[in-house]
C-alpha cells in the first residue's frame, strides 16, 4: 500500500509547535485555553479536507465524523489523540528539528549543547539509521506525545477523504484537552460521539498494543502533631513534619517505589507533601493491575504509619487520617468483554507487515477511562520516545507506520 504520506513529518512539526500544555493546578476546563488553539485549527483542517461536521465544543473536545463508503452493516470506530502536552518540561516555543538520514551519531541539540540524544541511552535509534527524526532543540519537550497521535489521526482522514474508493463504516475523530493532567474525559459526552469502541493513538515504539493500564487511587494521608510555643514546647510539641519525615523514611526503599519496580509490579509513591508543624500532609499515587491491590497499598500505608507512631515517643498523641480517591481502573477488565476490537486490531498490524509488541501501561491513558464510560479502547503506537523530557523524539517512520495500520484498520470492519 502505498499511502504518500510525504507530509507527516511537515503536519507534526507543525503542530508541536502550538504550545499546549496543560496546569495540574487550574481549576478550569480545559485547564489551559491555549489548548484550544490547536483544536480550532485542527477544525479547520478538518473542513478543508471535506469533513463537514467537525466542531470544538467549549471544553475544547473536537469530534469530527468520517462518512461511511460502504453500506454493509458494521461498528462506528473512533480514534482520539490528547492535543495537550505534559507539564513536566516546558512546551512553549518548541523548536522541532528534523533528522534526515541519521547515521547514529550523538545528537547534540542547538539551544543546550548539554542536552545529548545517543544511540547508547536510546537503543531504538538504531532502528533509525538512514531515516528521519525529530527531535526538540534543547530546550523545551517536543510534544510527540500526543502530537504524533493526532498527526496520525489526521493524516488517516486526510487519506481517506482522498481515497473514496477505499470501503470502510463510519468513522469518528476525537481530540481531548487535559489528558496529561488526568482530565481528558472530564466532560466527554460519549453519546454524543456515537461510536461503538475507540482506539487511542498514545503508545510508544512500533508494534506496541497496549490493552492493560494500571489501576489508580489518589490517597492522602493526613497527620496532626500537638502544636505548642517553641520556647515551651519541651514534652509536649509533636511536630507533624517531623512526622511526616519519619513516615516517608519509613517507606521501603528497594520495593514498593516507581524506582525499584516495573513490569506488573505495582507500588505506591509519594508525589507532594506540606503542612506546618500542627498538620501536614502527604500525596501518594496508588497503582497495581491489579485493583485489589490498591486497598491492600493502602491498608500496608496504614500499618506503617501506626507503628512509627507507636514506636515514637515524640509522635505518641499524633493522629492520622487516610482519604482515598478513585483515579481510573485497568482497561483490560472492560476490553476482554470485547476480544473483537483486539482481533481486528492485531489483524490490521499484520497486514502492514508489523509484528505486534502487547503489553501493559505503567500508567493510564483516556481509553482507561472511557473504557469505563461505555466506550472500550485499548492503545495504538506512534513511535514516541523520551516523552516528557527534552530528549523527545520520534522516527518519521513509525508514524507512516501507523497510518498505515490505521487504513488496514477500517478497511477489516
Amino acid at each position: 500500500m502505498n499511502l504518500t504520506l510525504d507530509s507527516i513529518a511537515e503536519r507534526f512539526m507543525r503542530y508541536v509547535q502550538i504550545d499546549t500544555q496543560s496546569d495540574p493546578n487550574s481549576t478550569s476546563f480545559p485547564s489551559t485555553e491555549k489548548q484550544k488553539n490547536l483544536s480550532t485549527l485542527l477544525v479547520r483542517e478538518l473542513l478543508a479536507i471535506g469533513i463537514t461536521d467537525a466542531a470544538i465544543d467549549s471544553y475544547g473536545y473536537v469530534m469530527a465524523t468520517i462518512p461511511a463508503t460502504t453500506s454493509k452493516p458494521g461498528p462506528v470506530i473512533c480514534f482520539c489523540a490528547h492535543v495537550d502536552t505534559a507539564p513536566d518540561c516546558s512546551g512553549t516555543e518548541v523548536k522541532p528539528i528534523l533528522h534526515k538520514n541519521f547515521q547514529g551519531l550523538d545528537i547534540i541539540l542547538p539551544d543546550d549543547p548539554s542536552q545529548v540524544i545517543s544511540v547508547s541511552q536510546y537503543p531504538y535509534l538504531q532502528k533509525f539509521i538512514g531515516k528521519d527524526i525529530i527531535t526538540a532543540s534543547g530546550k523545551t519537550l517536543l510534544g510527540a506525545d500526543d502530537k504524533a497521535g493526532v498527526s496520525i489521526i489526521m493524516q488517516m482522514a486526510d487519506y481517506l477523504m482522498r481515497h473514496p474508493s477505499i470501503e470502510h463504516g463510519t468513522i469518528k475523530i476525537l481530540f481531548t484537552p487535559d489528558e496529561e493532567v488526568g482530565r481528558g474525559t472530564e466532560h466527554l459526552d460519549l453519546q454524543k460521539l456515537g461510536a461503538n469502541f475507540g482506539y487511542t493513538l498514545d503508545g510508544g515504539e512500533l508494534g506496541s498494543f497496549e490493552m492493560e493500564t494500571f489501576s489508580a487511587d489518589y490517597l492522602v494521608l493526613n497527620v496532626e502533631g500537638v502544636i505548642a510555643h517553641p520556647g515551651a514546647a519541651k514534652g509536649v510539641m509533636q511536630n507533624a513534619i517531623k512526622l511526616a519525615g519519619a513516615i516517608l523514611a519509613a517507606l521501603p526503599v528497594n520495593e514498593w517505589t516507581p524506582e525499584s519496580t516495573d513490569g506488573r509490579q505495582g507500588f505506591i509513591h509519594p508525589n507532594h507533601i506540606e503542612g506546618g508543624a500542627e498538620k501536614a500532609r502527604i500525596e501518594f499515587l496508588v497503582r497495581d493491575f491489579d485493583t485489589p491491590q490498591l486497598q491492600k497499598h493502602a491498608q500496608r500505608l496504614a500499618e506503617i504509619v501506626k507503628e512509627v507512631i507507636e514506636k515514637d515517643t515524640r509522635f505518641s498523641k499524633a493522629k492520622f487520617d487516610i482519604q482515598i480517591t478513585e483515579q481510573y481502573r485497568n482497561m483490560r477488565e472492560v476490553i476482554d468483554q470485547y476480544p473483537e476490537i483486539v482481533t481486528q486490531a492485531l489483524k490490521a498490524y499484520e497486514k502492514t507487515g508489523v509484528q505486534p509488541i502487547i503489553s501493559p501501561i505503567r500508567g493510564g491513558t483516556d481509553g482507561s477511562r472511557m473504557s469505563f464510560m461505555g466506550l472500550p479502547t485499548p492503545n495504538i503506537f506512534t513511535g514516541m520516545q523520551a516523552i516528557h523530557s527534552k530528549h523527545e523524539w520520534i522516527g518519521v517512520a513509525d508514524m507512516e507506520k501507523a497510518v498505515e495500520v490505521l487504513v488496514n484498520l477500517v478497511e477489516i470492519n
